[in-house]
């Protein structure tokens, strides 16, 4: 899965706003209300690609044991967050679904 592919799923989302308050290599995808919430990370940087999703704490779980490329959300709330390594371990339908749960969770 590439970048362009993920970030299409993002900015899919109403009022996702892409910005870099961490640095130029982590984009984050954040709601554009007053809010201002975090639902989507993604280190440009990595090698495959890594996306951070905030998640259902027990969702987050299932996904851990269900697969080796879903860990704690890196840098993040590691009972809220899940960080994607996006080997194709997880397919596209998964990821897109998981990025509005994220989305959806700090939406409210």
């Amino acid at each position: 899965m590439n970048l362009e592919l993920v970030k299409s799923m993002i900015e899919e989302m109403p009022g996702a706003h892409a910005c870099y308050p961490f640095g130029e290599d982590v984009l984050v995808y954040k709601l554009e209300d007053e809010s201002g919430k975090m639902f989507a990370l993604i280190n440009e940087s990595s090698t495959p690609l890594r996306v951070s999703l905030k998640c259902d704490p027990e969702l987050a779980l299932v996904l851990r044991e269900k697969y080796e490329t879903v860990l704690p959300g890196y840098h993040l709330n590691k009972k809220h967050w899940n960080t994607i390594i996006c080997s194709g371990q997880v397919d596209e339908d998964e990821l897109c679904g998981l990025v509005r749960h994220s989305y959806e969770l700090v939406k409210g």
